[in-house]
């Protein structure tokens, strides 16, 4: 973007081939040379272009960048393997001495666009292997995006224009946010769905890969982002196809021990489902962008918080854009046909059978649980006990407005609620006031009402605004 004005395609990939300093390699797979072909349309291509190739055939490809598992031709590892093979022979081939101040790069993408038939929607992997300087070492922009225009030909279109964006942006901007903002100049983000985003190496020295997925979900490039628990951002697709989605809901600001119990208790109703294979199971804590805003703006600081403490647990991280549970999930019903659990509490529960949050629905409520009802999904649910003065709140006394009422027979009667079972020494464990004595520097009040190793944690770290002094006796 110059002076705020957005380039065309076409002008961005002149200005790449009328800057002298940067030459390279297009390698591209399943959707024909569209970035390629952007660059060579509009003339003095020669002072950029190394070599092109579509390494289209299987056999081709595997014999050229290696087979990769699954034998798998639109994935991260082929991306990568096309990235360092054709980076590699840049340095092979080009004598530094005749090219001392050429900014070296290989591009490469491999796509799947969508089957003639509809069935198969266009997905696919985008990278840029690029120098900022000739003396520096090479760094890395990757992203998974989603096709989802209808037709192949405008796919293939959408391809070209995103990967030139992304030459583009890499070569004039050194912010990576900037850089995403950027790929969809000269596109709706109807069109495509960025849905993973990696960067590495001296260009992007100090950059959080996790908030640049978070970028993603905040700027709605896409509507949910996972971490699994090494803290490492990944495509959703590889960590979720075709399994036994069980998902926990919450802010987990911080993880307390009642979170823990609902899941351990969630957990063992799921293992014990006929439907349900134990070694297919993959657990998900889901947090919503509006659990991470604060005052209408995301807290990044407090959304690392609490993706660390979550990963450290061992546990893998989803975060969306789906405040409505019948969103969350349609979501995870695309991954997968099989049985999916919901940990839910009591409070969360209600909610969901409230008509207000439905409104901008022409189905209404209906609309919504009719997504429910079609989906194989089970709700546990866990008590609550707001204080001593109440009942304790289940599926049998759980006060739902009397014109949703026969919606939630409906999944009872169905066996789709579960109770599960609870330790009352729990109940009275609330996040927030949890938070409030963190940030009090209440200690040895709140300690024991998380994890074991979450308190340490915390305080080692300063975690959401701590500022106490450790005290280590």
């Amino acid at each position: 973007m110059d002076n705020n004005i957005i380039l065309s395609p076409a002008q961005k990939a002149l200005k790449i081939n009328l800057n002298n300093t940067i030459y390279g390699s297009f390698v591209e797979i399943g959707a024909g040379q569209e970035v390629a072909h952007n660059f060579f349309k509009v003339g003095s291509a020669s002072g950029t272009i190394a070599k092109t190739m579509s390494a289209y055939d299987k056999d081709f490809s595997d014999a050229i960048y290696g087979k990769v598992k699954n034998d798998r031709y639109v994935c991260k590892e082929r991306l990568e393997n096309m990235l360092n093979k054709e980076y590699d022979l840049l340095e092979e081939r080009l004598d530094r001495k005749n090219h001392k101040n050429v900014r070296f790069f290989a591009f490469a993408d491999t796509v799947a666009t969508i089957k003639f038939d509809k069935t198969v929607k266009g997905h696919g992997w985008i990278g840029l292997r690029f120098q900022l300087n000739p003396d520096q070492k090479p760094s890395d922009f990757i992203i998974h995006m989603h096709l989802n225009d209808q037709d192949a030909k405008l796919q293939q279109e959408t391809i070209g224009i995103i990967g030139t964006n992304m030459i583009h942006a890499c070569f004039n901007e050194s912010d990576p946010k900037e850089i995403l903002k950027q790929l969809y100049d000269n596109l709706s983000k109807d069109q495509v769905t960025i849905d993973m985003v990696e960067v590495d190496g001296p260009a992007f020295k100090d950059i959080d890969n996790r908030l640049l997925s978070l970028i993603l979900v905040k700027e709605r490039m896409t509507d949910a982002v996972i971490f699994t628990p090494d803290g490492m951002n990944q495509q959703p697709s590889d960590i979720l196809h075709k399994k036994n989605i069980i998902t926990i809901r919450g802010s987990f600001r911080p993880v307390t021990k009642v979170n823990i119990d609902m899941l351990e208790r969630g957990l063992e109703k799921f293992k014990q489902n006929p439907k349900v294979k134990e070694n297919n199971i993959q657990l998900l804590f889901e947090i919503t962008l509006s659990n991470l805003s604060a005052e209408g703006e995301v807290n990044e600081r407090d959304f690392l918080d609490r993706v660390d403490i979550l990963c450290s647990l061992g546990y893998t991280v989803l975060i969306s854009n789906y405040r409505k549970y019948y969103k969350l999930i349609e979501y995870l019903s695309q991954f997968t046909k099989l049985r999916m659990g919901l940990i839910i509490g009591v409070d969360s529960l209600i909610e969901m059978f409230d008509e207000k949050y439905y409104r901008n629905l022409n189905g209404g409520i209906l609309e919504a649980f009719g997504i429910i009802f079609t989906r194989d999904i089970k709700f546990y649910l866990y008590p609550y006990k707001p204080n001593d003065e109440v009942d304790l709140l289940n599926s049998n006394n759980i006060p739902i407005h009397p014109r949703a009422k026969d919606l939630y027979n409906y999944l009872y009667s169905n066996g789709r609620i579960e109770d599960l079972a609870f330790k009352a020494e729990l109940l009275n464990i609330f996040s927030r006031k949890v938070l409030k004595k963190i940030k009090n520097c209440e200690d040895g009040t709140w300690e024991d009402q998380v994890p074991e190793g979450v308190a340490k944690i915390i305080k080692e770290k300063r975690l959401f605004g701590s500022s106490c002094e450790i005290n280590d006796k």
